[in-house]
């Protein structure tokens, strides 16, 4: 079994350009991208002080998992899961990189979070409850929170490294990049939404929503970034799930939940430095994210 360093919160690899987003460290090699998930968490777009550790590990597992899940119908950026071999000049950041980390081709990003929504929960309960809809698109009333909507709906939203992302209409994604592109990138998204739900349904995971994130690469549309992850969904255990309250869960909800109880004391006002979690949030935080890489890969943690 590989190993991998305790907990990775930051690297700094010198001589090759550096973009830090919230979780991921991603290094230009030239026409390849190197994305490190480190074990940073965010939550309510703040990046929290405490990391979980091999967060990032179990991440770029069950992103691989996926990539590989939908190999033959969807291209992807995914070259490879450093394991043995670190790329040119990086070298002796091995263990760092070590299984945390992908080698992927350099697309054109689409500045459109590529959003899927089985279930009406999260800022979609929201919208529903203050317009009948969510995001521009009316559903049925009488809906209950986190109740099954009748077919997945897709609702879009601009990308933001810093700051919040913006839930947006799909007209208004379509003005933003072109109704050709973005009518082909929902159509995917919904497909590969549907087969994922089915698959991690048969696993005892409801995939209430998640996002995805396409490039463009010599005319065609990639596949790119993290992919059905517990930091990119909402994973709920199937034999828990009852609508009209919020569900368990194997994602990072758990630490949004903390956090709002600061908010509702007066002791946080989702700003700007994040507020340090306690041991018991890190440890079980930690354990839902295990408990979704094992019933969705089959895997254990490595490390």
């Amino acid at each position: 079994m590989t190993t991998q360093v305790e907990c990775v919160v930051e690297t700094k690899f010198t001589g090759f350009p550096l973009r830090r987003g919230k979780v991921r460290d991603v290094y230009d090699l030239g026409d390849e991208l190197l994305l490190v998930a480190t074990d940073r968490i965010s939550a309510y777009d703040v990046v929290l002080p405490t990391p979980i550790p091999g967060k990032g590990a179990m991440l770029t597992q069950i992103s691989r998992f996926w990539f590989r899940f939908f190999s033959g119908t969807t291209p992807y950026h995914l070259i490879e899961v450093i394991d043995r071999t670190a790329p040119a000049g990086m070298e002796g950041h091995l263990e760092q990189l070590r299984g945390r980390t992908m080698r992927c081709r350099k697309t054109t990003v689409v500045p459109i979070e590529c959003v899927v929504r089985g279930y009406l929960a999260g800022s979609g309960w929201a919208d529903y409850q203050a317009t009948g809809g969510v995001c521009g698109i009316q559903l049925p009333a009488g809906l209950k929170q986190c109740d099954r909507l009748p077919s997945p709906i897709f609702t879009p939203a601009t990308k933001a490294d810093v700051g919040h992302d913006e839930n947006i209409s799909f007209d208004r994604a379509c003005e933003l990049v072109g109704a050709d592109v973005m009518t082909l990138l929902r159509d995917r998204s919904i497909d590969l939404y549907q087969r994922a739900a089915a698959y991690a349904l048969e696993r005892g995971i409801i995939i209430a929503d998640t996002k995805f994130e396409w490039g463009r690469r010599d005319g065609e549309y990639l596949l790119i970034d993290e992919v059905l992850t517990p930091d990119s969904s909402r994973f709920w255990p199937a034999d828990l799930y009852q609508p009209g309250r919020d569900q368990e869960s194997f994602d990072k909800q758990y630490v949004r939940n903390y956090l709002t109880t600061l908010v509702q004391a007066g002791k946080w006002n989702k700003t700007p430095p994040g507020p340090p979690l306690p041991p018991e949030v890190v440890a079980n935080t930690a354990a839902k994210y295990r408990e979704a890489l094992r019933r969705l890969t089959g895997e254990e943690a490595a490390g």
